[in-house]
């Protein structure tokens, strides 16, 4: 089965305000937008959030309150296997706001079941993109490990792995934004299409 896990847990200091409440498309804020995108894929999709956070998500999104704390984004995954450690989850960042259904479909149309994990390449760097990436059932035991000798960089659990990366189709769905100079450039990017 292929879960859907919308990271929104972080504390969003660069960008002084909760980029997952961030409104890019319409009414929907980015934790909506981005559940919807992998509704279209998963039949469950969940929203990691620090326990503190669980009772602020807008009304229809299920929270995934972090059971693995102060761990960021790995913390959110692990806490998604420990949920149900036979998914496969395809996991999601809250602050991507040019993801579209073309790149997941790309992802989950070359999805490699046997491997660790399927990512995308960043197109900044040669390294896998973690938070837009199939995570495997037999990725939990693996995080674990890597989590039990001090790596808590999921990056640094699928470039230490038999993970397929795969080159994104439409390399600006990438971009993450983080501040708000970063905010307003994607804003002017959304206007122009």
């Amino acid at each position: 089965m292929l879960r859907g896990l919308v990271l929104a847990g972080g504390r969003s200091e660069r960008m002084r305000t909760d980029k997952g409440a961030l409104r890019y498309h319409g009414a929907a804020d980015q934790r909506q937008h981005t559940a919807a995108l992998l509704g279209e894929f998963c039949a469950d999709v969940r929203v990691s959030v620090r326990p503190d956070q669980a009772d602020e998500l807008p009304a229809g999104l299920v929270p995934l309150p972090d059971t693995f704390a102060g761990l960021g984004p790995l913390g959110g995954l692990l806490s998604a296997f420990r949920a149900d450690p036979n998914a496969a989850w395809l996991v999601l960042a809250c602050d991507l706001p040019l993801l579209t259904r073309t790149t997941l479909e790309f992802l989950v149309n070359n999805r490699q079941p046997g491997r660790f994990a399927t990512a995308l390449q960043s197109p900044w760097n040669d390294f896998p993109e973690p938070l837009v990436t199939i995570w495997e059932p037999r990725a939990y035991g693996e995080l674990l490990r890597f989590l039990s000798l001090g790596y808590s960089c999921p990056r640094k659990a699928l470039i230490n792995s038999d993970t397929a990366v795969l080159a994104p189709p439409v390399p600006d769905e990438l971009r993450n934004v983080n501040t708000p100079e970063e905010r307003a450039e994607v804003e002017t990017v959304l206007r122009g299409n």
